[in-house]
């Protein structure tokens, strides 16, 4: 029977507490590193040139900080969290100084990728980290405060990189990095404490290679489809065919390696398999919502771009409040799986009503669906990082925290993507009988449809929002199915104690590879 930890083992409250607040910074720099940067954009076009290169910008990250994700994860159960943690913040920090001193838009996008790299690993070690210090029944506040500290960032990221370059200049948006960065690295390295054992250790250097080259292929097709390249074009045929090769590939390696760095023995576990199923939908429905519900604003309301950013607040403040709310429940009820279910059927009601909007209506109306669409989307994160925590073996909990992050990331990609797709074919048909083939072509700007005819605005604008409605249509079908998911998540009690072992069942195959992975390691005190 697991004893509890004494006291005189238990890290102390304060370096508890300074622990969190450093992850919490880590998961802020990460998070406002994939949105800082739009705003910012069309100034840092103006001074390097490489305009047909802007979207690289924003891929450029987004394709590193997947990547590694799991890499990441799988690192930090090798090897601790102290050691990764800290090589993240300062992989990203230097990725920051790196793009602050680009001089063309090609270095800037190689430094955005350095940039990613860290990102990527500040993400997925920092709310690992909490699993080391926080048992898993006091874990849901604090997951459901970082949930938090992501809605904040989807919103203040645009907003802050607007302020920054308009009062500064934009090499400051990386800069600022540097000393919040330098002071969550002081805090990890002198508070956090390392592992006490050192383990013989066999490295899966054929699955991170595979992996890589899956996930790389599946980010550059779902950005690129649509936009650089046609979605029928060789291009992206060819990435397709390689994503899937590589992804056969990696499935048999992992399923023969000593120590997997993704271990298929954990797509076993129910609560790890629904609910990264669940974040999968949830980040189509929500990369989705946020990209198009801006467009909007902008057209439909004439709000400005910086108006229309401040529109989603709504949204935001749902989706804290709830990721808060959420996570002190979990706490205080021990239980988790209503959350989700909660959560996912107003996210669908929240997405059923912006599908039915029209020109006319209210800005308030709209404000209520946006609150409502961020508190379906608040609690999942936290609610599925937590569970999924308690539900593995501890040797697992980082690489099983990685796939959280890596599906709902890959999730958003895609939403993003299909999205785009659908809205841009059916507004192309819908203005091919309003508007000159040529003009048609160019899709609709808020400075387009100002200047045209009043008889013709009119028509041109519900076109434009009767193409979003299959966008919100195809959301709110990706979170009921995510709302049908949770029906089948298996709740199993958070644990009291940091070592009280998980009481998800391993079944005899798992227990098998486990014991051959373990028979080579030699472990020295």
């Amino acid at each position: 029977m697991s004893q509890p930890i004494q006291p005189a083992e238990a890290p102390q409250d304060q370096s508890v507490k300074l622990i969190i607040g450093a992850v919490a910074v880590t998961l802020l720099l990460a998070s406002l590193g994939q949105t800082i940067v739009s705003a910012a954009l069309p100034t840092i076009v103006g001074q390097l040139g490489g305009l047909d290169h802007l979207t690289w910008v924003v891929i450029a990250y987004l394709l590193s900080s997947t990547v590694v994700a799991p890499i990441y994860g799988k690192l930090g159960d090798l090897f601790g969290r102290k050691i990764v943690l800290q090589a993240a913040i300062i992989i990203f920090v230097c990725g920051s100084i790196l793009s602050a001193m680009a001089n063309s838009m090609t270095m800037l996008i190689v430094a955005r990728a350095v940039q990613g790299l860290g990102g990527g690993g500040l993400m997925v070690v920092a709310m690992t980290v909490v699993a080391d210090v926080i048992p898993p029944r006091q874990r849901g506040k604090i997951q459901g405060i970082f949930s938090a500290v992501f809605g904040v960032s989807t919103i203040a990221g645009p907003l802050l990189g607007g302020v920054i370059v308009e009062h500064f200049s934009w090499q400051w948006i990386f800069l600022i990095n540097l000393p919040v960065g330098l002071v969550a690295l002081a805090v990890i390295t002198f508070v956090l404490k390392p592992r006490a054992e050192r383990v013989a250790h066999s490295i899966d250097y054929l699955g991170f290679v595979l992996l890589s080259a899956s996930l790389t292929s599946i980010v550059l097709a779902t950005s690129l489809g649509g936009n650089t390249w046609a979605w029928m074009s060789v291009e992206i045929i060819g990435l397709a065919v390689l994503a899937i090769a590589a992804l056969g590939a990696f499935l048999y390696v992992e399923s023969r390696a000593a120590e997997p760095v993704l271990p298929l023995t954990l797509f076993r576990n129910n609560t790890f398999a629904v609910f990264n199923s669940i974040g999968f939908l949830v980040g189509i429905a929500m990369f989705g919502s946020i990209t198009f519900i801006p467009m909007y604003l902008q057209l439909a309301k004439g709000v400005s771009p910086t108006d229309s950013a401040m529109q989603l607040v709504p949204m935001m403040i749902g989706m804290i409040g709830a990721s808060m709310l959420s996570g002190f429940a979990m706490t205080r009820m021990g239980k988790y799986r209503i959350l989700p279910r909660l959560s996912t059927f107003v996210l669908t009601i929240g997405l059923l009503l912006l599908a039915f909007m029209q020109l006319d209506t209210p800005s308030w109306q709209i404000a209520i669906y946006m609150f409502l669409v961020g508190v379906g989307i608040g609690p999942v994160n936290s609610v599925s990082v937590t569970a999924t925590q308690n539900a593995v073996p501890r040797n697992l909990v980082g690489v099983a925290t990685a796939g959280t992050t890596l599906f709902r990331q890959i999730g958003g990609s895609i939403g993003i993507s299909v999205f785009g797709a659908i809205f841009s074919s059916g507004l192309a048909s819908r203005l091919g009988s309003l508007l000159p083939e040529g003009q048609a072509a160019h899709g609709v700007s808020p400075t387009m449809a100002a200047s045209l005819p009043e008889n013709l605005r009119g028509p041109v604008l519900e076109a434009f929002a009767s193409s979003l409605h299959p966008i919100f249509f195809a959301a709110a079908a990706a979170a009921f199915v995510a709302f049908a998911l949770t029906f089948i998540v298996e709740e199993l009690p958070l644990a009291n104690s940091l070592r009280q072992e998980p009481k998800a069942e391993i079944d005899a195959e798992e227990a098998a590879l486990a014991a051959v992975a373990a028979a080579p390691a030699s472990v020295t005190r």
